[in-house]
């Protein structure tokens, strides 16, 4: 027998895309709190951002809940005429009984009345008033990746990860064995669905491409020197974004950095419940809005990066798009060793539990990566030596040519 379909009323939805929204809690924290898909959540978020301008159009609004109060005094009309005042009121309230989430029918079931439990329905007739099956009054949700066994295999695998972002799940399987984890590739392909990550060259998860969108070609391999590696000496030649995941003690949130090629300054950052086209566009209007525009910005082809929205943002301030070859993982090398330092630095030592110590962390890390950690490749100065004196170098050039 196949399981009733559930119907979420618009005043739910909205409460859960804005506890969402808050940002305090993890995507599968929020799910499993409301007894719902983290595919469900997400994508009552995209409908609620795209629809957010609604609550400025007064008339549309107007419109639309005066066609919802005529629907229903139809309704009500039509019942009260067929059934009598009695059977509308007794209706009304079922209906609200149906409506509520699992958690809390389950709650009004095991909950003791003051009526004597004589007088008390049966559990069936409870289960059928609050249209509830009996697997799911019995079921309880268990946690993927729960047991502390579980929660080593995630750590080992995102270690290789990080160490070999172009590992597929073949690979890693041999490196977890040769670590003494005898784990099969079907665990570790649900582990890297469960992580949001895969391997760089086939791009399966973290990385979709939509094929609606555009792609563009891969623009620093004219920065290539004889050794064909990038080199890029100039400030704001070449910006790159990328994101990446963290794993909490209750699922996991994705980091969104974009930095300075040439500086390896962090120019801007974003911790997120959700990976979508709203964190890395925030992400990009931040960094603009603070500093010149860079000539190139480069990235993968994951859907984020892909989407009209982040492209259009671009485009509209005459920066050139350049993205990763599919198979490339060196072709954003900058980014890729960030992570890697992040991680073993920071990320990895730490270990978060919240998405709020995350988000503290990792902004007193970057600042500490940007003021005080020195890298060889730029002199052993820090990222913001090397960027502010570009940037007061250009204030001053651009005072004398104004004089």
């Amino acid at each position: 027998m196949s399981k009733k379909r559930r119907n979420f009323s618009a005043e739910f939805k909205a409460k859960v895309v804005i506890e969402l929204l808050e940002g305090d809690k993890t995507l599968n924290e929020i799910a499993s709190k409301h007894d719902l898909l983290p595919r469900s959540v997400q994508q009552w978020k995209k409908q609620f951002l795209e629809n957010s301008v609604l609550a400025f159009d007064k008339s549309a609004v107007v419109k639309e809940y005066k066609e919802e109060i005529n629907k229903l005094k139809k309704e009500k009309d039509a019942m009260a005429k067929k059934l009598g005042e009695v059977i509308v009121e007794k209706d009304w309230a079922v209906g609200k009984l149906k409506s509520l989430d699992l958690s809390i029918k389950k709650e009004i079931i095991d909950s003791e009345g003051k009526v004597q439990a004589d007088k008390e329905p049966s559990l069936n007739k409870k289960l059928k008033l609050l249209d509830i099956s009996k697997t799911a009054y019995y079921y309880e949700v268990v946690e993927p990746f729960s047991s502390e066994e579980d929660k080593n295999i995630l750590n080992e695998i995102d270690r290789i990860h990080t160490d070999y972002p172009y590992y597929g799940t073949r690979r890693v399987v041999v490196e977890l064995k040769n670590k003494g984890l005898n784990v099969g590739r079907k665990l570790v392909k649900k582990a890297f669905e469960y992580l949001g990550i895969c391997a760089l060259y086939p791009k399966p998860k973290t990385t979709i491409a939509n094929r609606l969108d555009y792609k563009y070609p891969y623009l620093l391999k004219n920065y290539k020197n004889e050794k064909g590696l990038v080199k890029i000496d100039k400030v704001n030649e070449v910006w790159s974004s990328d994101i990446t995941y963290i794993k909490l003690e209750k699922g996991f949130a994705y980091l969104c950095v974009l930095i300075d090629w040439h500086t390896k300054k962090i120019l801007s950052w974003k911790i997120s419940n959700t990976m979508d086209v709203y964190l890395t566009t925030s992400v990009l209007k931040d960094a603009l809005n603070k500093y010149p525009k860079p000539k190139i910005f480069n990235s993968d082809q994951g859907s984020q990066y892909t989407a009209k929205e982040h492209i259009e943002i671009l485009k509209n301030h005459n920066i050139s798009i350049s993205m990763d070859a599919r198979g490339r993982s060196i072709d954003n090398i900058v980014i890729e060793r960030f992570w890697r330092t992040i991680k073993y630095e920071n990320i990895y030592p730490t270990s978060y539990n919240t998405i709020k110590e995350a988000r503290d962390g990792i902004n007193q890390y970057i600042n500490f990566y940007n003021t005080k950690r020195i890298h060889s490749a730029i002199e052993y100065k820090t990222p913001n030596e090397v960027y502010n004196k570009w940037l007061n170098n250009l204030t001053i050039n651009s005072s004398k040519s104004i004089a």
